[in-house]
């Protein structure tokens, strides 16, 4: 496949926002971004060209991606090193290339383009393909075992969890009488059993009414919420002091989670009342946007994917007071002990 092809099927969101956040962290010779989603490699391959003191290291689940973007940013040489792994592991791969600490963090969160737009992967509720939806396909449940093996009880957690779905018992209830006849394998059967089981009324705003179903499945397949979790405290203690993070989320489940972390880190975390602050109470992070930012018109015409983004960023002020590392520095165990109870599935 040729070298751009990468760069043909994907226009990232945010981009230049993006790295404008990120390049006053990477000025010094040998400063290291670490891109924790790199997809088909848009936001490393403009942070490599407009930053040229910057190194990159790119993390991805996906072999697929990870051999295009490879492809891709081949001309930089060894200026990128590509990195087969979840990005919750951040720690143990800053630690696997003997790196301290990073200057920069970079996180796309949700389902890809490539993913997406590959008809055969069963992301995508328009095509019809198998249901797999897993963003690594050499590991894991896929979307057709969950749905053929989970029960009522827990399904409807998931659509209501996952795809704020109003009418997750409803629909869960048809996933598994419709199971009883015939295993789930297709992801055209489970669009018209969706569409079927919500009540022709609702149907009618709000686009396609399998997209909560879809995002529910894609979410629990991959443990994209968990994995998030662990992955944002994690990137923190992975940053050195001036260094950034930076984040790009598609819906609120994923925006609050990012939220939650960075304003753990730009608090006082001293009791109320103190006359004075305590050094080890002040806040760890600084803000580098009001809120979450979202895309303006001139984005959103040159890219409708970018319609649901909110974009977070802080920039490390100090190192994160012992009291408040326990979190992040037990992910990596949290980590393996998830990974083995779902592999024993």
């Amino acid at each position: 496949m040729p070298a751009r092809a990468a760069a043909d099927r994907h226009l990232p969101v945010l981009l230049q926002r993006c790295v404008d956040l990120l390049a006053p962290a990477l000025a010094e010779p040998g400063s290291v971004l670490v891109d924790c989603t790199l997809g088909m490699g848009g936001h490393t391959e403009a942070v490599l060209e407009q930053v040229p003191t910057a190194r990159v290291v790119g993390i991805d689940r996906d072999p697929q991606a990870l051999r295009l973007a490879s492809e891709r940013l081949a001309r930089f040489g060894d200026r990128f090193t590509p990195v087969h792994a979840v990005y919750d592991e951040i720690g143990d791969v800053v630690a696997g290339l003997g790196l301290d600490a990073v200057q920069g963090v970079l996180m796309d969160l949700g389902v890809s383009s490539l993913q997406l737009d590959e008809a055969d992967r069963g992301f995508a509720y328009a095509q019809d393909a198998p249901l797999d939806m897993r963003m690594d396909q050499t590991r894991g449940l896929t979307a057709a075992d969950v749905l053929n093996t989970y029960d009522e009880r827990e399904l409807t957690r998931i659509l209501r969890e996952y795809g704020e779905e109003r009418f997750a018992q409803r629909v869960a209830r048809a996933l598994v009488r419709r199971r009883e006849e015939k295993p789930w394998e297709r992801t055209g059967e489970l669009a018209d059993l969706v569409r079927s089981a919500i009540p022709a009324a609702t149907r009618k705003t709000g686009g396609n009414p399998s997209k909560r179903t879809f995002q529910a499945l894609r979410i629990e397949v991959n443990g994209e919420l968990e994995v998030l979790e662990r992955a944002v405290p994690a990137a923190i203690e992975a940053l050195a002091v001036g260094g950034r993070i930076v984040v790009e989320s598609y819906h609120s489940l994923e925006d609050r989670i990012v939220k939650r972390a960075i304003a753990r880190g730009t608090a006082s975390s001293a009791p109320a009342g103190l006359p004075v602050e305590p050094e080890t109470h002040r806040p760890y992070l600084e803000p580098l946007t009001r809120g979450a930012e979202e895309a303006d018109e001139a984005e959103l015409e040159r890219n409708p994917r970018a319609a649901s983004v909110r974009l977070r960023a802080a920039a490390r002020l100090r190192p994160t007071p012992e009291h408040l590392r326990t979190h992040a520095t037990t992910s990596s165990r949290a980590t393996r002990t998830t990974r083995s109870k779902e592999e024993r599935r």
